[in-house]
């Protein structure tokens, strides 16, 4: 597992928590501190942005991905619910395609949100090393 995958699973790890960005930027920042060197920090830094899309349909997916996914939880309900009560093969296909649709579109979401986090932090870190009196 590479330095960025493994960061990346602690940014997850961190979106898992009820609590506020500073707070996460805050415990992910000790964790990073601790077991990544500055040069590495960077180099992973460089990747991270080197990987990440910017386009209005990723802001969008990273802010708000349940509420992108929610027409296709709709349809898989939808499909369900026709597939069943009218015996119809292709409302269970329905079911079936919207529920991987919903599913993929927040998994998605929230690896964007990790590498949002994860990306915030490494800029909190290099901020403090710029201003060490704080």
């Amino acid at each position: 597992m590479s330095q960025l995958e493994r960061l990346l699973k602690m940014a997850e790890d961190e979106l898992t928590e009820y609590s506020t960005d500073a707070r996460k930027i805050e415990k992910l920042r000790r964790k990073i501190g601790l077991s990544v060197s500055l040069a590495e920090q960077r180099q992973v830094k460089e990747a991270l942005l080197a990987n990440m899309q910017s386009s209005e349909i990723t802001k969008i997916v990273e802010e708000q991905r349940q509420v992108v996914a929610l027409p296709f939880w709709g349809i898989a309900g939808l499909g369900l619910l026709l597939g069943i009560s009218l015996n119809q093969p292709i409302g269970l296909l329905a079911a079936i395609a919207g529920t991987v649709a919903a599913v993929r579109i927040q998994k998605w979401g929230w690896q964007l949100q990790a590498k949002r986090l994860l990306l915030q932090t490494l800029d909190d870190i290099e901020a403090r090393i710029a201003q060490p009196n704080n």
